[in-house]
This record gives C-alpha cells, structure tokens and sequence, in this order.
C-alpha cells in the first residue's frame, strides 16, 4: 500500500500540495511555540549571589494544596511576586546546627543611583556567599561607608544614593570585584532593610566533611515552610527577571499553542477530508476491484503519513527559524532578558512533527470511513453524484453543541468576572463547531431562501448556482466552516485586544479625580505623605504602593495585581466605580475587589501576600473600574512590611495649581498631570498587547490560510462538473456568473453567521468586563475582516475556476480532479 499511495499521490499535485502547506505551516507554528515552552520548562537558574553557599534558606514559592473529585492531591506552585522572606531569627537557630560553619543573612535593598540606576543592596557579612573580593580599600564598618563593585567609583569617594526615598550621602570604603552591587555596614543593612525582623535568604557554609543531605534535612527542620536549597539549586532564591520571562514562556506558549493545535486538527481534518471526498472515484474504483476496506484505509492514511513527514521536513526548519525571529523580538521589546537561554528545540521540534504526523493520520482514517463502509458493487455508483444529505449522528451532535453554545452564552450574559469571560470564550469555539457540524443543513437552507434573489440578480446562473449548492451542500461545508471560523475568530479575538486596552484607558481616565501625581522609582519617603497634606492648596493625596497578592482559583495559584492605598481622601483623588460597599471601610484587614474579580460584601477571602504571607482579607467594597485600576484594592496597613522597597512610588493629588511650585521640590520624586499617567498607561498596554496581537494575527493568518487552501481544492475539483455544464451548452459567461453567484451565497451565510459570533463573543466579554454590552470595534475594524474574506473567497474561487474554462472541457471529462 505504501507504493501505491506514493504513486497516487504523484498523480494528484494540486491536493497533495494544499494539503502540505496546511501541515507545514501548522509545524512552523507549533515548532516556535514549543521551543518557547520548552525553553521555559528547563530553565533552571544557576546561583550568582550564593555560588559560595552550601545551603540556602529562603522561600521563593508558594503552594497551594487541594484534593481532585477522585481524592487524588494537587499542589500548584507560584513564584511569589515580591520574593518571600525567612525569619532573622532563624539565623541563631541554624548557627547552633552541627555542622554549620558560618551563617549569613542576605539582605535586598533596593539602592538607585543618581543615574537612575538601581543595584542590590546587602550587607557585608553576606559577601562571603558570593563570594565577593575586596580588589582595594577596606570593608564597611561605619553606617556612613560603603563598598562598590568595580566601576568608576573609587575609594574615598564620596557618592550618593536613594534608599527608601531618601538621598543618602556614603563614603567609598572599598572595591569588589563581581555582579553590581553596594555594601553596607551589617547593622546598616539591617535598619536600611524594609523588612523589618526579616531577611530575603540565609546561607550556610557547612564544616568540611559534613553531610549535605543530612545538614539540609536537620536545617529543613528548624525552617518550617521556608526551602532549604543546595548550592547548586540556590539559584531559584534569587529575585531574577529570568524566572519571571521562564512563567512567561511558558504560559504564552503553553496557552496559544493549545489554540493552535485545536486549528491545526479541525484544518488538518478538513483539509485530509475534502480530499478524500474529492477522490471518491479512484477509491471507489479500488474498492470495486477487490481491495478491502481495511487496505484503502491503511493506504490513505499512508498518503497522510507521506505528506505529514513531507510538511514537517519543512515546517520544523522553518519553525527553528522563527522561534529564532521571536527570541530577538521578545529580547528587544523587553519580554525577555537579553542573557536568558533559549533551547535549541531538541524536545520542541520532534514533539510538533509528532502532533503533525498523528493529526494528519487521524484525519486520513477519519475521512476513509466514508469510503471504505460501502460494499465493493455500490463504490462506482455511490462515488458517481454527491452523497445526499450528512448522516443523523452528525446531526444530533450538532444540535447538541449549539445547545451548549447557547447555554454558555447566557452563562456569560446571567454571571460576572472570570466565569463569565470564561464562558464567553467557551461559546466562541463551541459556535463555531456547531457550524462546522450542522454546515450541510445550514447550506441547504440558504440555497433554499436565496433562491430567488439569486435568480434574481444573476439570471438562469443564479438558478443553477441555488441547484448547485443544495445539491453539494456537504462538499461546500469545509468551505462554508471556513468561511465561519475566519471571520468568526479574527473579528472577536483580534478586536477583543482592542477593548481591553480602550477600555482599560478610558477607565483610568474616568476614575482619576486627581490633577497631579507625583511619581518616583526609588519610592516616596514615609514623610512624604504628611508633608503634601500640608501644603496651601492641596485637598487630598493618596499615597499608592503597586504591588501582587497571590490567590487560589480552582485549585492554582494565581498572581494578580493590586494596589494599596491610604483610604484617608481616597474620594477626591480616585472614584473606582464602586457598585456595592464602601472604600472608606479599607483597613489592614479588609479589600476591595472588582466585579471582574467576584465576591460578594462580607465574604472572607484567603490570599496570600506578595512576599507570600497568608491573611484572610474581607469584602468591604466591589467597584467596576477593575480594567483601569486593577482587581484588588488594598490599604496600605495590609501590605507593610510585605512589599519589596517597602515604599510608596506613586501619590495621587488633588490640588490647585498654585501647590505646584513645592510639590516640585519633593525629593526624589517627579510632578506630572494624570494625563501623563494615563499616556504611561496606554504605552505601557500597547508593549503588552504587542505580543498577544502578534501571536493572535498567526492563528488569524493560519486561519485564512487554510480557509484559502480549502476553497481552491473545492474550485479545482469541479473540472468534470464545469465541463459537464460546458459541453450541455452553458456558456463561459454563464459559468463564471454562477460561480460568482454561489460565492455570493456562502460568502453571505458565512458573514452573517460568523459576524453574529463574532459580535455575541465581544458582547459577553465586554459585558464581563464593563457591564455593557456594546463593543468597541476600531473604525475599519469590521471592514478589513468583511472586506478580507471576500477578497479571500472570491479570489480562491474564481481564480482558479478562471484557469479551468480557459482549457477545452472535453480534456476534463475523463478526470474527477
């Protein structure tokens, strides 16, 4: 069979092409995705700041625990977004170990540089765990000294720094040679720390000889829900921005690779089967003479298998490429570090031409079944007109699936937050399947009701462009699904990027009651706040500390960002939209969420800080603009203590304009318009939105691609049929008309039922995210979608249909392709 299968498909090139370039493309995209995936999952960070410590004590992570329906346990870990903390007490505990040489705590103090510059802070005695050389001067042993790494400060020096919004003035004591870094006084460090009673990690330098693995479980022991970490596998302590690019890959390229392999089978599936719909001749012939319907399946999905490894040959390659295109894009826009190690794709690339060559199997023996289930004398006549219509199990399923889509579009409209934004998505693809399912009823219908438009406006072509579909309704159904999924999908998902970050923007527009803001990266000192206050003109100032909690959703750990503030005059610089509650009842043990978040007033929800300690925080208030200010609101007593600078690095003021003058001589920090907040903002979202789009317009431009390769089979495959009418006597001219008339159609069908999708999803995901049900869709938003599949239909259609009347018809009445 395998012979035979190379030899037919020598013999039909236009298929077997069509069906390659769907392949390949399909292992291109899922190549440069795994490789991010890939690339993310063995990242294993190696230890800088402790490459000299045998043992660290920290706790980077937290985990959280439930139990599945069968009993079974499912923990999930999160990288906790301000770093976690470990006891400085635990510091004694651990010295009087056996075994333990020396212990040291390893401070992070976020030091900034006149240039704007920020390097770690630490104290001396944690540079024995680097460990640090001293290449000149002396170590710290005053509050007023420190030590640099080697740059152009030099000892005795005096130098100037912000730590904990305050300038700073130090005296250069010494120079190390290593990564950058200050060096305070011990006790320096420690009153700097913003931490207080806490430390980021401790290492531990074990005796000679002593046993690691016994040390670490004896240490394990005293630290509690802390790790203790060998020195190899230190590194994951450290606060680095390659474990937050890690998350990233892996989550970009878990999520839409998912998508992606779910387009890849339904266009795999669809292309393999229009296909093997168009050679039912030749099968039905080698049926007919004598081969079993086993033989005709293992050959057709031989042809599949020929053609899988063909497109994976190219796509893979293509794919290494690519992945090679979007590390440098990831890199440049600030995605990724520059350092961060990228696999090669040895784990990546083989697993894509996997998933290829298994869906292009699959699908051959999906679409083999047809053939192969009619009895040998019925094969020729069977294959001689189109089979009538599709059978009631594809019916029923159908059916059943539209109910579902319906049933998660009014849960999408009845609920609110992650449900409803869920369910709306969940409805997209469930539509489009029961398209894909009910597409030759669907056909029949409109041929039936466009009938006499049609006849109206093209004449007899019209008329025989009506006959035509309802008689081909299930080999125009790929064609018709589509139709559907590309207009369906690019006109919800492509414009959905768009609301979010005008809806984003335009909320935090409204919602700032504030004039001014003054802002600073290394933070506003605690004073601060008092000192604006007492300034002539100013009503109100709210201080605002950006930070991350970490919250449990079905069992997984979810960071999600939040603000802390200073309840006091929160009314006159911020208004959130608040649906229910009351801000004014912010307190250390109580939040506000948006509606997008869910919850109800006086529920208590377990989360956990950003340095992962655990509170139970209660509702007092629900407000609407989640968009432009975040889901969670905070009051700054919640988050002391638990935060990375400990400091504020945003004020919010409402003020007249005569406070500007001494609002500008805050130190360290900078007075802007809340324009320029809002302008930051939209910056800010169009970085992010830069990735999502990109990878959005692939599974887009897959989808048109494949859309086109579906309907330039369909076209070439009709060259017995537009013979036949030819050699009856209907013109050229006739048969373009008709053609164009059964384009106008199914392009019309597909339009409406894929722009009604395309509007029922952004309805219910803005409506989840706003309340209201009205989208927003860019100006030539719909135009370009509307105006892109027809170009894309007509010109995959009438093009090729165009090649096929300008040869003889009687050199197409012996072939079926």
């Amino acid at each position: 069979m395998t012979a035979l299968a190379a030899r037919l498909l020598r013999h039909r090139p236009g298929s077997s092409i069509a069906t390659v370039l769907a392949l390949a493309l399909g292992a291109l995209i899922l190549t440069a995705m795994g490789i991010l995936v890939e690339s993310g999952l063995r990242y294993h960070p190696a230890p800088v700041r402790y490459t000299a410590a045998d043992l660290v004590v920290a706790r980077p992570d937290t985990t959280f625990t439930s139990k599945e329906f069968d009993g079974e346990v499912y923990t999930s870990t999160v990288a906790l977004p301000e770093g976690g903390t470990v006891p400085l007490d635990l510091t004694g505990e651990i010295l009087g170990v056996d075994g333990v040489a020396t212990v040291a705590v390893d401070e992070d103090i976020p030091v900034v540089t006149t240039t704007g510059v920020t390097v770690p802070g630490r104290g001396w005695g944690s540079a024995v765990l680097t460990p640090y050389e001293l290449v000149s001067g002396t170590p710290p042993k005053s509050a007023g000294q420190v030590v640099l790494s080697a740059g152009p400060a030099e000892a005795g020096q005096t130098v100037q720094f912000l730590i904990g919004g305050t300038l700073r003035s130090y005296t250069v004591s010494g120079v190390v040679r290593g990564p950058a870094v200050a060096f305070f006084a011990d006790a320096e460090a420690a009153a700097l720390s913003p931490h207080r009673g806490t430390v980021r990690a401790i290492g531990v330098i074990a005796e000679p000889g002593t046993d690691l693995a016994a040390l670490q479980s004896r240490i394990q022991g005293l630290a509690g829900d802390a790790q203790v970490l060998t020195g190899a596998g230190s590194g994951v302590a450290e606060r680095s921005a390659d474990r937050a690019a890690a998350t990233l890959l892996v989550q970009v390229g878990a999520s839409f690779g998912g998508y992606v392999i779910m387009l890849i089978v339904f266009v795999v599936a669809a292309t393999v089967g229009l296909s093997v719909r168009h050679r039912r001749r030749d099968l039905a012939l080698i049926r007919a003479v004598a081969a079993t319907p086993g033989q005709v399946r293992r050959m057709i999905m031989v042809e599949s298998a020929l053609l899988s490894v063909l497109a994976s040959g190219l796509g893979v390659p293509a794919g290494l490429a690519a992945a090679g295109w979007l590390t440098g894009e990831l890199t440049s826009r600030g995605f990724l570090p520059g350092a961060f190690p990228m696999r090669p794709g040895a784990l990546a690339a083989p697993a894509a031409a996997a998933i290829i060559v298994v869906s292009a199997v699959l699908a051959g023996l999906l679409a083999a079944r047809r053939v192969t289930a009619i009895r040998p004398a019925e094969a020729l006549g069977e294959a001689a007109i189109e089979p009538g219509t599709a059978g009631r199990g594809r019916l029923i399923s159908g059916l059943i699936t539209l109910v579902a889509a319906g049933a998660s579009a009014g849960a999408a409209v009845s609920v609110s937050g992650q449900t409803a934004l869920g369910a709306a998505l969940g409805m997209l693809y469930l539509f489009v399947l029961a398209v894909a399912l009910l597409a030759p009823w669907i056909i029949t219908a409109a041929a039936r009701l466009l009938a006499g438009p049609l006849r109206a406006v093209f004449g007899v072509s019209g008329y025989l462009a009506a006959a035509n579909l309802r008689a081909n309704a299930r080999g125009t159904a790929t064609v018709l699904t589509s139709l559907v999924l590309a207009v369906g999908f690019g006109g919800s998902v492509w414009f959905l990027q768009d609301n979010l970050e005008r809806q984003a923007v335009t909320q935090t527009r409204e919602g700032l009651l504030a004039t001014r803001a003054l802002v600073s990266v290394a933070g506003l000192p605690e004073s601060a706040v008092a000192q604006v206050r007492a300034i002539a003109g100013v009503r109100a100032a709210t201080p605002v500390r950006h930070t991350s909690i970490v919250v449990s959703t079905m069992g997984d750990g979810e960071v999600v960002g939040a603000r802390a503030v200073d309840p006091a005059g929160l009314a006159d610089t911020l208004d959130l939209g608040v649906t229910a509650g009351d801000l004014a009842a912010l307190d250390a043990t109580t939040m506000a969420v948006s509606e997008t978040f869910g919850g109800e007033i006086g529920a208590s929800v377990p989360v956990r800080l950003g340095d992962g300690t655990p509170v139970d925080l209660r509702i007092v208030a629900v407000y609407q603009r989640g968009l432009g200010f975040g889901d969670v609101i905070l009051s700054r007593a919640t988050v002391d203590g638990h935060t990375a600078s400990g400091l504020d690095d945003e004020m919010l003021i409402s003020a007249s304009p005569s406070a500007d003058a001494v609002l500008r001589k805050i130190p360290g920090a900078t007075l802007v318009g809340t324009d320029a907040l809002t302008g930051g903002l939209a910056e800010d979202l169009a970085l992010s939105a830069w990735l999502n789009r990109l990878l959005i317009a692939v599974m887009v431009g897959y989808t048109a691609v494949a859309a086109a390769n579906t309907m330039v089979m369909a076209a070439l495959a009709r060259r017995r049929e537009l013979a036949v009418l030819r050699l009856t006597g209907v013109t050229s001219r006739q048969v373009k008309r008709m053609i164009n008339a059964e384009q106008v159609g199914l392009l019309g069908t597909a339009v409406l039922l894929g722009g009604t999708i395309a509007a029922l999803t952004l309805s219910c995901v803005v409506r989840a995210l706003t309340g209201s049900f009205l989208p927003y869709v860019p100006p030539l938003g719909w135009l370009t979608v509307l105006g892109g599949t027809t170009i894309l239909a007509l010109a995959t259609t009438i093009l090729p249909v165009a090649r096929l009347l300008r040869i003889p018809p009687i050199e197409h009445m012996g072939i079926k392709e």
